[in-house]
């Protein structure tokens, strides 16, 4: 008998809970296109992703800025409180 951590189980699906008006869409959609909801979905996501990657890219970019290594930087980034009202409001008290 062999074990398997979690992590290199290979995942075949998970859960995806929408709303029923959303799920009637995906179910008409599918049906009318011929195709799985599952691939529908899938198909979608990538198009959604494609379509704002450069928003995305922007909000990498920024986190990038902003997570520097240093507990403010995870803090700012956290909170949404930028470094310099951290250090004005009494700064964190530790670095790195």
């Amino acid at each position: 008998m062999t074990t398997q951590s979690a992590e290199s189980k290979p995942r075949t699906a998970a859960p995806l809970k929408v709303d029923l008006e959303t799920d009637q869409l995906i179910t008409e959609g599918a049906h009318f296109l011929g195709v799985t909801k599952k691939d529908l979905v899938a198909d979608a996501v990538r198009m959604y992703i494609e379509h704002r990657r450069e928003e995305i890219r922007r909000g990498m970019a920024e986190s990038m800025r902003v997570l520097d290594g240093t507990t403010k930087g995870r803090v700012a980034l956290l909170t949404g409180i930028s470094a310099e009202d951290i250090d004005r409001l009494g700064g964190i008290g530790e670095e790195r």
